[in-house]
């Protein structure tokens, strides 16, 4: 295989994927593994870097990264840049110092909002690789995930974004509650949409919406399945209530994996919504892209 002529990384929380790039922009191989922020003390990251990429590496190589590897815990800290604004690029980025004399790593900083409060970090990668190919899209972008992000799009910059916890919340309440007795892995689409209507009409009741789903399973013998999708939908309606401002009377474009995207698609057009789905691994590697071709105008 062919040295890489620059790899591009998206270093999550959880989970590292990356990219050996040619020189005409064109995948070599794609790697990943579970060795994301989370897991890693800042002195660690290069070394599981070059475990990952090390063989195919000969020179100075240039690395473009994105997400938790700029968090405080994270690799380095990389500040975050104020909304509104384009998505940061390479010459925003910080230049990180690395033992190993191949590695020339750039590390891509995140965005800030001061009222109301929020933070963002990989998304605006997202966010940049969709504006670059659609760069006059005016409309709003959902990033569903652990927090999912609701991002408010015109003339090329992020005006404005909002944060909700509902990923980490389907995975508190469905493994730690007393919910982890009623759901299973199976899905029942009539429940969710039932259940994210319910939600958005009756958003102070969510609390009591949320024990029934144990009490239906006791006392009517509901499905694992029809409790699981109930639980999202609960969530995701919650959220759809509080996003409103984002979404009513916009075009919403969904980037995500596949699974996640048509749960929020599915939730959306229950509103009648118009909205459509993108990559949102497409998304992140052109954002990455065009870091990396700004970086190499730059030198």
């Amino acid at each position: 295989m062919s040295n890489p002529e620059w790899v591009a990384v998206d270093w999550g929380t959880t989970h590292l994927r990356l990219w050996l790039m040619s020189a005409q922009g064109d995948v070599l191989e794609r790697l990943d593994n579970a060795q994301g922020m989370g897991a890693l003390a800042p002195v660690e990251f290069e070394q599981v870097l070059t475990g990952l990429i090390g063989d195919r590496l000969s020179g100075v190589t240039p690395v473009v990264v994105c997400g938790m590897a700029g968090a405080r815990q994270g690799w380095q800290e990389a500040p975050y840049v104020p909304v509104p604004c384009v998505p940061p690029g390479a010459r925003d980025a910080i230049r990180v110092t690395t033992a190993d004399p191949r590695l020339d790593v750039y590390i891509l900083p995140g965005l800030s909002q001061a009222q109301p409060a929020d933070v963002m970090r990989g998304e605006e990668t997202q966010i940049g690789g969709f504006i670059s190919q659609e760069p006059d899209f005016d409309g709003v972008l959902c990033l569903p995930g652990t927090h999912c992000k609701w991002a408010h799009i015109s003339a090329r910059e992020v005006v404005s974004f909002r944060t909700f916890m509902t990923g980490e919340l389907f995975s508190l309440l469905g493994t730690q509650s007393v919910l982890r007795h009623s759901v299973s892995d199976g899905w029942d689409a009539d429940a969710f949409e039932t259940a994210v209507n319910d939600a958005m009409a009756r958003p102070a009741g969510i609390g009591a919406e949320l024990f029934s789903i144990r009490a239906a399973g006791l006392v009517h013998d509901q499905s694992p399945d029809v409790a699981r999708a109930r639980l999202s939908g609960l969530l995701i309606g919650l959220e759809l209530a509080a996003a409103r401002p984002y979404w009513l009377g916009q075009e919403v474009v969904v980037l995500g994996a596949d699974g996640l995207s048509d749960i929020y698609l599915n939730a959306l057009k229950t509103q009648s919504v118009w909205c459509r789905a993108a990559s949102g691994e497409d998304t992140v590697l052109n954002g990455l892209k065009a870091a990396y071709a700004q970086l190499k105008a730059d030198t």
